[in-house]
């Protein structure tokens, strides 16, 4: 049984319904079950929904509000941050509670979501608060609940490749846990698979996401840097890069998505004192979007009623997940910052012409066609590099305003268009 079925918990059970095991996920939601007992998907990702649909229609896979009875259970539920930055486990400790009225005892439970160092030893303390009538080793001489912690390393857009082929870490609270979790994913992992203790595997995530963190706020604040000196920060790291030890990513808007923009906190809570450079990468990304709205703030200065293409609202190209997003956050701060300009936001992968609840509510702002809102447009900022912004000929960005935060179109063709 799989517990959460959002960006992680349903490919994670539609790729085990497809390796013939028979797959219960459970979802607060009661949309979000409705369609996928119809062998829907409520969110974009490429090739979920035929695994989905073939997995519900083999009668392998069904979605419930309510926690069953099984021999195996997946906790993938969110584990957002607080106010603090410290991590939100309420999510965990909500399917602890679901989960432990039905446990017998030689049930194995792996956590999945990405969770600080000792979060899987304090979700058993949890079971044995809610059952003490179990135990989470033998020496007790009751029976026995198995736990272990298997963190998701997949990319939006290629979850279904690489949940299959990734190698795995797998990290139990006992030596029989970890045997068992590893059991488990051998059904459909084709990469290797690491077993650790559950404090390691947990850790391992999140210094993972920690290191993307900091090379990409090192090319953040290059940006940055190489605006004040009027030096074109894509040219420069691109011959920066010749060097045969030397690999700068692209800088953006800031940093997003669940990963990324989360996990590296959890390592600041966990040890404040040490862990200075990773709470500076994550300053550095999270202030991105304010010095972009700044850039755009410049370009419409001057004009009574402003027009604004803004151009994505996902973390990444290609998908249509807004978690944590910087371009999200852009166009909330834009809109506060200049009521009166009127923002056209352009959403080519989400379904219908609607836009998330954080923007939707905002008085200027409004769901747009990607060449309408360019045309109309006296500043043009490109937030999120979607491929589909390739069909915008570079000619009708002629005699506007250009904030180019991914370097998406380049010097070459923006000179073409007068910039």
């Amino acid at each position: 049984m799989v517990v959460g079925l959002g960006y992680i918990g349903l490919p994670t059970a539609a790729v085990l319904a497809t390796n013939g095991l028979t797959v219960i996920g459970v979802d607060t939601n009661p949309d979000t079950v409705n369609a996928i007992n119809k062998g829907l998907v409520p969110f974009v990702e490429p090739d979920l929904g035929i695994h989905v649909a073939g997995a519900v229609s083999q009668s392998r896979l069904s979605a419930s509000i309510k926690t069953p009875k099984a021999r195996a259970y997946i906790v993938a539920v969110p584990t957002p941050f607080l106010a603090d930055k410290s991590a939100d486990l309420s999510f965990i400790e909500s399917a602890a509670r679901g989960i432990a009225p039905q446990l017998e005892g030689g049930e194995l439970i792996i956590l999945e979501s990405t969770s600080p160092p000792g979060t899987t030893r304090r979700l058993g303390e949890i079971f044995l608060e809610l059952r003490p009538d179990l135990s989470l080793d033998s020496d007790a001489g009751l029976p026995v609940i198995h736990l272990a912690h298997c963190p998701e390393r997949v990319l939006p857009g290629r979850i279904m490749i690489e949940i299959v082929t990734n190698d795995r870490v797998i990290g139990g609270l006992t030596e029989e846990a970890s045997e068992a979790a590893r059991d488990l994913y051998l059904t459909f992992c084709q990469g290797s698979i690491h077993v650790t203790d559950a404090k390691t595997a947990e850790m391992s995530k999140l210094v993972e996401n920690a290191y993307r963190d900091v090379n990409i706020a090192f090319a953040n604040e290059l940006s940055v840097i190489s605006e004040n000196l009027s030096i074109d920060v894509w040219e420069l790291i691109r011959l920066a890069n010749h060097h045969p030890r030397v690999n700068i990513l692209k800088p953006g808007p800031g940093v997003g998505g669940h990963c990324i923009a989360v996990d590296p906190w959890f390592i600041v809570a966990a040890d404040p004192m040490h862990s200075t450079l990773i709470r500076t990468a994550r300053e550095v990304n999270d202030g991105k979007p304010a010095h972009v709205v700044k850039k755009i703030i410049e370009q419409i200065n001057g004009i009574d009623t402003p027009t604004v293409a803004c151009l994505g609202l996902a973390f990444k190209a290609n998908i249509d997940d807004v978690r944590e997003s910087p371009a999200m956050e852009i166009v909330q701060l834009l809109s506060a910052a200049a009521p009166h300009a009127r923002l056209r936001v352009a959403t080519p992968l989400r379904n219908g012409r609607t836009l998330p609840p954080e923007v939707s509510g905002l008085p200027n702002v409004e769901w747009s066609e990607t060449q309408d809102a360019v045309d109309s447009a006296d500043v043009v900022a490109l937030l999120v590099d979607h491929d589909r912004f390739r069909e915008i000929p570079v000619a009708s960005l002629t005699g506007k305003g250009i904030v180019d935060t991914r370097g998406f179109w380049g010097k070459t063709a923006l000179a073409e268009a007068g910039h």
